[in-house]
């Protein structure tokens, strides 16, 4: 018979449960050597149930990475043969079919055992700050971006394959900050194993099975009584998606179809893969679908597998949102982010309250340097930027947010302590954010310089990009302006954001990100508004004038 709980001791369980999710997510930030991790927040730890349910994320998790965790890992661990798993087995895996859509999510599986049982499992995925490879977003096959680690034992039942991890810094270029970020991940593991086990034993549970049946069902009931509430019908809407020059830019085109609480997304349309990084993977695409149902229809409900039930994903094989092996895919949330913003599009006339406008910060802008310091000395950088958020329907976009992917903007102290760079300027700009009735968030500048003096580094310093919005703007709503333009520029001249920049010492990189779109006429802006953004620096007197020269009349 299945234990079922009464509302009080469930309660206290579920929190229980993320206390112990968010303390591993603790670990992590406090021991990981990568400031990709420790700062920008680019990881998520979560724990399954003894099949695979995913039944409790990090507060912190990446949406890209948690959505397509719970996916993967479910088909990995119903996968491998039953009684695979002995206790104190670590399995290692960036396979991005497998997990999270490229070679850089490295992720760590632990069973975990309570009283020679199998109980649970937990997990942790990280976004490598290096993995190898040729680090730019024109590759054209996957073999080129790194290394692939296919699902293996790291710790077999207690003992370290130490091969494996000789075979992992063997090709990389900082092999002992990767090693760190990766025992990280394991010190990651063992803490959420130890205190799943402990809760356990404090209830006189075998496994997590129980309260997972309880979890998940509510969870469920939850998020189709809200998507029971709207409008049935289907609702259509399509975007481009900048590619490499030279190529046709990138089509997504998106059916919603609301059928009482059950919902499908049907991408069916959508460009075929391409001949560069940006392709996704079908739990990548499945990650931001999830994302943009879950943000719209039941925000506050917890994230388990319940949550995946009503939802049905089409993603045609072979096309950009759920793309073939060998194809490239290290720059995936160039087009991935979007999903979630062509989602709300859709979703538009159904839900008018709850979307936002399209945002400067999808895709959130990545920036990896890497080469060696004077000394000779090997660094690699990684960058992760926002842009301004789109408006909604009651405000304002709001600052500059990497949106939807949930990381953390990097401090420029951190960056210039990982690379031997100066920052020169990081700055909001003013007239960039989409009139509206609401306004869009503004765009943000960063100028960095490589120095030429003593501490310069050896030349060349290599610079890749994952970035978009250089030819086509956020997009408002409801007849709100688009957001101004990102650009990159090497010395003053438009640089490539595709391939690989070489610099050198007394080279300097201007990047601007996109400003968000609004939503509603300009004309309707409210005359206080304007006024606080004329005083605010928001925006000049003349582009006030243009964008709300009726409004001001009024």
């Amino acid at each position: 018979m299945t234990r079922r709980f009464d509302p009080i001791t469930l309660e206290i369980l579920w929190r229980r449960l993320i206390s112990i999710v968010d303390e591993s997510d603790a670990a992590v930030a406090r021991t990981a050597f990568s400031s990709l991790l420790r700062d920008a927040h680019d990881y998520t730890c979560m724990f399954t149930d003894s099949r695979g349910r995913e039944l409790a994320q990090g507060t912190l998790a990446t949406p890209g990475q948690s959505g397509a965790m719970a996916l993967g890992i479910k088909k990995l661990v119903q996968g491998l043969p039953s009684g695979s798993f002995r206790e104190g087995d670590v399995y290692i895996t960036n396979d991005p079919w497998a997990l999270a859509g490229h070679l850089n999510d490295v992720c760590v599986l632990s069973p975990i055992f309570h009283r020679g049982r199998l109980a649970a499992f937990t997990a942790c995925i990280l976004h490598h700050s290096d993995i190898g490879g040729r680090v730019a977003s024109d590759n054209r096959e996957v073999f080129e971006e790194g290394l692939f680690i296919p699902l293996v034992k790291l710790y077999d039942a207690g003992q370290l394959n130490q091969a494996v991890l000789d075979m992992i810094r063997a090709n990389v270029r900082t092999p002992e900050q990767v090693n760190g970020d990766i025992r990280s991940q394991i010190a990651a593991n063992h803490v959420c194993a130890a205190q799943i086990a402990r809760m356990l034993e404090e209830y006189g549970l075998e496994d997590l099975d129980a309260l997972a049946d309880e979890i998940i069902e509510r969870s469920e009931r939850s998020i189709r009584a809200s998507i029971a509430k709207a409008a049935p019908g289907t609702y259509r809407a399509e975007g481009a998606i900048e590619q490499v020059p030279g190529q046709p830019d990138v089509r997504i085109c998106c059916a919603v179809t609301i059928d009482g609480s059950d919902i499908s997304v049907d991408l069916t349309g959508s460009s075929p893969q391409v001949a560069w990084g940006g392709n996704v993977v079908y739990n990548f695409t499945y990650a931001y679908v999830h994302m943009a149902v879950k943000s719209l229809f039941d925000p506050d409900i917890p994230n388990n597998d319940g949550i995946a039930a009503p939802i049905r994903l089409i993603a045609p094989e072979g096309s950009v949102v759920n793309c073939r092996p060998p194809a490239a895919v290290a720059a995936r949330m160039q087009i991935g982010h979007f999903v979630t913003e062509i989602i709300y599009r859709a979703l538009a006339g159904a839900l008018p309250e709850r979307v936002v406008a399209a945002g400067g910060g999808t895709p959130a802008t990545m920036q990896m340097f890497y080469g060696r310091r004077g000394d000779g000395r090997p660094f690699h950088a990684v960058l992760i930027r926002g842009g301004g958020l789109g408006a909604g329907a009651a405000r304002d976009g709001e600052g500059s947010f990497i949106f939807p992917a949930n990381g953390a903007n990097t401090p420029v102290e951190i960056l210039e302590s990982d690379a031997p760079l100066l920052v020169e300027c990081r700055e909001l700009l003013p007239d960039t954010g989409g009139a509206g009735r609401q306004r869009g968030a503004l765009g943000r500048r960063e100028v960095f310089r490589v120095p030429d003096d003593a501490y310069a580094p050896q030349p060349p310093v290599s610079l890749a990009l994952q970035s978009g919005r250089f030819r086509l703007p956020p997009e408002g709503l409801f007849g709100g302006k688009p957001g101004a333009l990102a650009s990159f520029l090497v010395n003053g001249e438009p640089g490539d954001p595709y391939g690989l920049t070489a610099l050198k010492p007394g080279d300097r990189v201007v990047m601007d990100a996109a400003g968000g779109g609004g939503y509603g006429d300009p004309a309707e802006r409210d005359r206080d508004a304007i006024a606080r953004d004329l005083r605010e620096g928001k925006v000049s007197a003349a582009s006030a004038a243009r964008d709300y020269g009726e409004a001001r009349r009024r």
